[in-house]
């Protein structure tokens, strides 16, 4: 459960730096679609398994350019803490 609290934080602070980077009216309706995924939080933990179909169908349902700037801004957000780089590589699949 603590995980999951985590990982919703992760996602408010990914909403709000999206809100900083794109237009207002992009942000609100990237903000719903990312909300929407939020069903998908336990399938990014190790060993998770694969999703669900309520994971896949809020996937499908998203954005794709609010999913890519989400992911973008949490890249960033290291730099922006003045710390180092996150470098995950390609070998680190859990899945």
């Amino acid at each position: 459960m603590a995980s999951f609290k985590s990982l919703a934080a992760v996602l408010s602070v990914l909403f709000l730096a999206m809100t900083a980077i794109e237009p207002v009216v992009q942000a609100q309706e990237c903000g719903n679609d990312l909300a929407n995924v939020q069903v998908c939080a336990a399938m990014v933990l190790p060993g998770s398994g694969r999703p669900n179909s309520e994971c896949c169908a809020a996937l499908q349902s998203t954005n794709r350019d609010c999913l890519c700037n989400a992911l973008r801004a949490a890249t960033s957000l290291p730099s922006l803490c003045n710390l180092p780089p996150v470098d995950c590589g390609t070998d680190l699949l859990y899945f």
